[in-house]
């Protein structure tokens, strides 16, 4: 009878196999347009700040904003993201994300101040929930390929970011500022088709329900030089993003090679999304990587401060890859100083709430400095600060020990 009935049960592990390879892939295919979606409608911003003022006569405080304000949307709604994923299942929590985002996205083809800031709004809430749930999808899904994934996930958020920054002004040639914000509104789209199969899902535990953890992330000095690390990186490419289109055309360089210039800083970092994280999961120590960051940052902020003109791609390569580089730390430092997944999201929970409450003040205080000594130069030697205690933070994150 035995010998009866294996085939049957051959044919329905099977089947279990095969449903789990199916529900597997459409983890993947989120995490791929999930995350292409999460830096698109930000940078591609930027590039078309001039033509924002101009059309709608806001300052340069309020064109910071711009950038700003998801930056805040992302520090209020980080804390919450682990406990809705649990409660309604991570897929429900992302397509409704990604529901916001598109209807952001559209918002902002309106020409009118307040659609422009309530839809930039809707698309750092939505971003937000995307940002804590990501790696936690990664690290559930994939649990033994995090570095891989995350270099995956890292890729697909900045080839999109980087397409953006450059087809930015080209597209607003033919449809005017707001269609070319409205125009990647396809992008969300797609995520939302690769999210709504997925719904009715069993609901995933991203945080590690089950497992208890006995560590206060907020009286640890290690999780606030993880988190100091993960804000100040995020100002630098949010400023960068908002800002260096208008620092570029300041020395001379036309508005349309300003975006391209932006766009080449994104492609630049993308390589290294993919490799740093293989390379930083398997290492014991990271400083070397973080002595690499540090290094790049601050040499390219010096470059584009006192150097040639002529090598200005240059350093604006320098910084796309310490930018890459300083990323892809992030967030393996959530992981690699962690004892579990509750640890993991905890950690990543308090980063991405305090450090991009952290990093929201980059754009508008450097659209102050500016405005206030009509020059580049006091924002720039800001960015510089912060690249030292970048490098400072990571030199005490890097270390191989794990946060107790």
């Amino acid at each position: 009878m035995r010998v009866q009935h294996q085939p049957e049960l051959l044919h329905q592990e099977e089947k279990v196999k095969m449903i789990g390879s199916a529900e597997l892939l459409l983890v993947f295919l989120a995490i791929i347009t999930v995350g292409a979606n999460l830096r698109a409608p930000l940078t591609s911003v930027g590039p078309l700040v001039s033509d924002i003022r101009a059309s709608l006569g806001i300052s340069s405080f309020a064109a910071g904003f711009l950038t700003t304000l998801p930056l805040l949307a992302f520090a209020a709604v980080s804390p919450f993201a682990a406990k809705l994923s649990r409660k309604y299942g991570m897929q429900t929590v992302l397509f409704a994300a990604s529901v916001l985002i598109t209807t952001g996205v559209f918002l902002r083809m309106v020409s009118d101040v307040g659609t422009l800031f309530a839809g930039t709004l809707l698309i750092g809430l939505g971003i937000a929930f995307g940002n804590v749930l990501i790696p936690g999808m990664i690290k559930s899904g994939f649990p033994g390929h995090v570095g891989l994934m995350t270099g995956i996930y890292a890729v697909s958020m900045n080839v999109c970011a980087a397409i953006a920054s450059g087809l930015s002004v080209p597209v607003a040639g033919k449809l005017g500022w707001n269609g070319s914000l409205g125009y990647w509104g396809f992008v969300s789209i797609v995520a939302l088709l690769v999210l709504l199969p997925q719904v009715k899902l069993p609901k995933s535990d991203p945080g590690g329900q089950a497992a208890k953890s006995g560590v206060n992330m907020w009286k640890s000095k290690l999780a606030w030089c993880i988190t100091v690390f993960m804000g100040l990186q995020s100002l630098i490419f949010y400023t960068t993003v908002a800002w260096l289109p208008e620092i570029m055309t300041g020395r001379g360089i036309t508005i349309s090679a300003a975006g391209w210039m932006l766009s080449i800083m994104q492609f630049a970092l993308i390589p290294f999304t993919f490799i740093i994280p293989i390379i930083a999961g398997r290492m014991k120590s990271q400083i070397p990587l973080v002595l690499l960051t540090g290094a790049l940052f601050i040499t390219g902020t010096l470059g584009i401060l006192y150097g040639s003109s002529s090598l200005m791609l240059i350093w604006v390569i320098l910084i796309g890859i310490g930018g890459g580089t300083a990323f892809s730390l992030a967030m393996m430092f959530f992981s690699l100083r962690t004892r579990s997944p509750k640890e993991a999201a905890e950690l990543s929970g308090m980063a991405q709430s305090f450090g991009y409450l952290l990093a929201a003040a980059g754009p508008a205080l450097f659209g102050i400095l500016h405005d206030a000594t009509n020059s580049w130069t006091m924002p720039l030697l800001l960015l510089l600060l912060v690249s030292v205690v970048i490098l400072l933070a990571g030199l005490v994150s890097g270390r191989n020990v794990q946060i107790r």
